[in-house]
């Protein structure tokens, strides 16, 4: 096995761990002209980077953010936004190596939880991250699905210049706020790449607003898609959503039925939406509200356990003890006792037994514990201790992110 070192990536490195990461994914190298106007959105701190020698060979790239977590609390997170390992070092120790220094890293600085999106889902359950929130492609034919009379309407929607949909929408977000369990704020280093190059003169993506009573109160990000060929020359383009977040039901009506009034398209499509946003019963007819996927969205890793489930709340219910293995961060080993008036670490029984995965997948309320336990990701000791943890930690509002990194 070829020798290796896992460290940080320093302020010069910063470009050739970029054109890795996006190499190691089938992109193309950053040329000189996008690398000055994006290039801030990858900064060297929170990186690490494998090297043979002075050559980078992987990168584990992650930014601080928060997270809302059920109850209403927003915390510290980590982001992990990008990790790769070039095409000839794959399969030899470099991924495991690089990720088991980034979670000592978060657990050294005090993070409690990290998230990330997966590139492949049979990854990261290995390195503790579980699979937290669900996300449904939607797709919506036109002109066939239209908004129901009773459905909400009100405000108006607006187009933005580039240049203004570069300087509105970061604090447009802001104010929507965190209004979900899974929720993560978008720091000052997500927007150049995530949102102002596809929004700006450059870009091929167009923002719309949406204002009420008081204010600017939500938005939409799409582009269209040209379907025609020679099999279908009259085939209408797709329109495809990429963002949308709003403050409430008058907002979203409002933004939808927007995007399904834009001429010349056949179909609107959304990837990631909540599962469960309401648009079947939004349209008179809710067959063409189609589901066509639903799919892991946000990954979950709990890096300090006690300190994780001391930061949401849980629903009135008798409590339990979670006895939960961690082979990669090990002091998170241990039995914690999880009920409505907080959590503690405890000596009792357990009455579930669980890897750190797992809990992962329990925190932000999307999976039950009932599910789970049938699945077996978790062994049942008490047989009432997976309805008890039913009713815990379930939400009623399913958890969701929102946000490409």
């Amino acid at each position: 096995m070829t020798a290796f070192d896992v460290r940080p990536v320093t302020e010069d490195e910063r470009r050739s761990t970029f054109d890795l990461l996006s190499r190691s994914l089938h992109g193309n190298r950053v040329g000189d002209e996008p690398w000055a106007r994006f290039g801030s959105s990858w900064p060297a701190a929170h990186k690490f980077g494998a090297f043979d020698g002075d050559t980078p060979i992987g990168v584990a790239s992650s930014f601080d953010t928060e997270i809302a977590v059920p109850g209403g609390g927003v915390v510290p997170v980590a982001a992990v936004d990008g990790v790769g390992v070039r095409a000839d070092r794959t399969r030899r120790g470099v991924l495991s190596a690089m990720m088991a220094v980034q979670l000592a890293g978060f657990a050294a600085r005090g993070v409690s939880l990290a998230v990330l999106h997966a590139s492949e889902p049979t990854i990261y359950g290995r390195f503790g991250y579980g699979s937290a929130a669900l996300g449904k492609t939607v797709q919506l034919p036109r002109p066939a699905a239209r908004l129901h009379e009773r459905v909400p309407a009100g405000g108006d929607v607006r187009m933005l210049t580039p240049e203004e949909a570069v300087k509105e929408i970061p604090g447009l977000y802001q104010r929507i706020g965190l209004r979900r369990p899974g929720m993560i704020g978008r720091p000052e280093v997500w927007w150049p790449t995530a949102h102002e190059r596809h929004v700006d003169r450059d870009g091929d993506h167009t923002v719309v607003v949406h204002s009420g009573p008081d204010g600017d109160d939500g938005f939409a990000v799409y582009k269209t898609v040209e379907q025609r060929s020679l099999a279908a020359p009259d085939e209408g383009a797709v329109l495809k959503v990429r963002d949308l977040h709003t403050t409430g039901p008058v907002a979203r009506a409002a933004l939808w039925r927007f995007l399904l009034s834009v001429d010349l398209v056949s179909a609107v499509h959304a990837r990631h939406r909540p599962v469960d946003e309401p648009l079947a019963p939004m349209l008179t007819d809710h067959r063409h509200a189609r589901t066509l996927a639903v799919e892991d969205d946000l990954w979950l890793r709990p890096v300090d356990v006690a300190a994780a489930l001391g930061a949401r709340t849980y629903r009135a219910a008798d409590p339990v003890v979670l006895a939960v293995a961690d082979r990669t961060l090990p002091a998170n080993t241990g039995r914690y006792e999880v009920g409505p008036d907080g959590t503690r670490r405890t000596d009792a029984a357990p009455d579930l037994t669980l890897d750190v995965d797992t809990l992962g997948m329990l925190y932000l309320g999307q999976w039950s514990a009932t599910a789970l336990a049938d699945a077996g990701r978790i062994e049942v000791h008490d047989p009432a201790a997976a309805a008890r943890a039913d009713e815990l930690i379930t939400t009623v509002t399913a958890p969701w992110c929102g946000t490409l990194f």
